[in-house]
């Protein structure tokens, strides 16, 4: 059986990963897989230690543009389109759970999905989901990109799909860019507008969670609703 000691490292990161496995590569390693060639002045792994450094940390990375990863030179248009594809492709394999399942388990479960889904929308989002009586998803629909406030966010058309879609229950979620997933006053009160319909028409209302920086909070799971 070959012995992998530190001499025996191979030098290009896509022979360290032949040998050794994705998981003992660095970020900086696995990038330069992705990228394949350097530059004149860079191979190709200065290249991707300089994408790194320019970013801090990898989610400033994943969040970066084709604008933004053009600026740093020796990545061009295909490059940058190459690398957001990448993330994009990551970000989708992250969330096949959901596609698979179909169906909200809890808050946290769902919350989890969300924040995979909203972490990188630059505008609120306000997004319906309705269930049938096992809880499996029937419909998640945009209903609208903007400030979620009491003037705009009717639920009118949010339970016009409910009844249009027979759905036995409703969550609501959306994101805040800020960060910050704590609830407005205007969110509460939107909150119970959607709570005071649904008890109207015997619609389970299940939750309103808002998605943060990597984080959220539940209306459900803080006795709100």
């Amino acid at each position: 059986m070959y012995d992998v000691r530190e001499a025996d490292y191979p030098i290009l990161p896509h022979e360290r990963l032949n040998v050794l496995g994705e998981s003992y590569l660095s970020d900086q390693e696995l990038l330069a897989i992705l990228l394949r060639t350097g530059t004149a002045k860079l191979s190709v792994l200065e290249l991707a230690g300089q994408i790194l450094k320019h970013f801090v940390t990898l989610e400033n990375f994943r969040k970066s543009s084709i604008e933004e990863l053009m600026t740093i030179s020796g990545i061009g248009m295909t490059k940058a389109v190459e690398i957001r594809a990448m993330i994009e492709l990551g970000k989708r394999i992250k969330t096949t759970e959901r596609s698979r399942e179909g169906q909200v388990k809890g808050s946290q479960q769902f919350a989890t999905i969300l924040i995979d889904e909203m972490s990188d929308f630059d505008q609120e989002h306000l997004v319906a989901v309705y269930l049938d009586g096992k809880n499996k998803i029937i419909k998640k629909k945009t209903i609208f990109v903007g400030t979620v406030n009491s003037a705009t966010a009717n639920p009118r058309e949010i339970l016009h799909f409910a009844v249009k879609t027979l759905a036995a229950s409703l969550l609501v979620a959306h994101n805040h860019p800020s960060g910050d997933p704590n609830p407005s006053d205007a969110d509460s009160v939107f909150t119970q507008r959607i709570a005071s319909a649904c008890d109207i028409i015997g619609l389970q209302f299940i939750d309103h969670i808002i998605v943060g920086d990597g984080c959220y909070f539940s209306f459900k799971e803080n006795t709100l609703i």
